[in-house]
């Protein structure tokens, strides 16, 4: 199978530090790669995915978000692909504007990585007939009934790349942007009432996210508390998987929550609201806790040493694998592509053609 996999020209594929969706678009490529079929992946050109890419940008651009920008960049990735079998679009505009084109009997995938907003809704009711959409978690699907989705396929994690580790850090751990609907001072209040240690770490580079932190974060913190900003992947890998916990005290519906998945690939069990995907990804009193009050987080974050860390690996393994992802991405691929090859009936033109034979006779 030849697949084309585009990617926004935001963020390097993989991210150097925080980028969730682009680090799922890099395990898809590979995997994809790794099931031996040709994949391709149009992104920017100092992105270092281990497939064959191509880019009209060299450099991630901003400001992010810049419809401009991201046209220039969809428009060029579909005329690339011309000679592909099916086109996965990972960008926002693309999937409206740029599927229009692809080359004819191709069709396109697009995955929705975000929350479904009034203004998301709207955006993907009105897709062109040829775009498939994916949605990354049920709870997600769940909050756009009247969207139109082809099928749900959870994240999967690079389960060689976070190993297993020995927890008994005697700390918890924040992993996620300094937002608060990420519920990052509701995670130091959690872990301070159960008297542990947290370890936070943070994208903070938006106006929005410094404030935050300026407001009211650093008024919390004290010698309990560790921020480091965007440590790199070996570092953070290395300290999750020494922490007791996650802590992931979330205020949103979180679409999935790829720090979770993360969590639980290292064997440490996971803290958190029971909003959006986390009651998908967490499995109360087996590889973590979903509680609403502050009160009952820090009462189970105090239990955590009562689950067990390689169940919560097993459990990772057996449902967000990257395996399992790419194996779900191939059979929906499968479908659409056999979907698109099968002609379709003019019911006008036949209804024409047997009365032209009827009066022949």
């Amino acid at each position: 199978m030849r697949i084309g996999l585009i990617a926004a020209p935001w963020i390097q594929v993989p991210p150097p530090r925080y980028g969730g969706s682009e680090a799922v678009i890099d395990n898809l490529a590979r995997g994809l790669r790794e099931a031996g079929h040709d994949v391709e992946l149009f992104t920017v050109g100092d992105s270092t995915c281990d497939v064959p890419r191509s880019w009209i940008f060299p450099e991630t651009v901003a400001p992010i978000q810049d419809s401009m920008l991201e046209s220039i960049h969809v428009e060029a990735a579909y005329r690339k692909f011309h000679d592909v079998d099916i086109i996965h679009d990972h960008t926002i505009v693309g999937p409206l504007f740029g599927s229009q084109h692809a080359a004819p009997g191709v069709p396109v995938v697009t995955t929705m990585h975000g929350p479904f907003s009034p203004t998301a809704k709207q955006l993907y009711s009105r897709l062109p007939k040829r775009v498939s959409l994916i949605s990354i978690s049920h709870p997600q699907r769940a909050t756009a009934a009247e969207v139109p989705v082809e099928a749900v396929i959870p994240h999967g994690i690079d389960t060689e790349k976070y190993y297993v580790g020995p927890g008994g850090g005697g700390y918890a751990v924040f992993v996620g942007r300094m937002d608060p609907g990420k519920g990052v001072h509701r995670a130091i209040e959690v872990s301070r009432r159960a008297g542990m240690p947290l370890i936070m770490m943070c994208k903070m580079r938006e106006e929005n996210e410094i404030a935050y932190y300026n407001d009211v974060i650093k008024p919390m913190m004290g010698s309990d508390t560790q921020l480091l900003v965007e440590p790199d992947e070996s570092l953070r890998i290395e300290l999750v998987g020494k922490a007791e916990a996650l802590v992931f005290p979330i205020q949103w519906p979180e679409p999935f929550g790829l720090v979770m998945a993360e969590a639980l690939a290292c064997g440490t069990p996971v803290v958190a609201s029971p909003h959006g995907a986390a009651t998908e990804i967490v499995e109360p009193g087996v590889t973590g806790y979903l509680h609403e009050d502050i009160d009952d987080l820090a009462e189970a974050l105090g239990h955590i040493r009562e689950i067990d860390r390689a169940v919560c690996r097993r459990q990772l393994e057996r449902r967000f694998s990257m395996k399992r992802m790419v194996d779900d991405h191939l059979r929906l691929y499968r479908r659409l592509i056999d979907r698109a090859s099968v002609p379709t009936i003019n019911v006008r033109q036949t209804s024409r053609g047997r009365r032209a034979a009827a009066a022949a006779l």
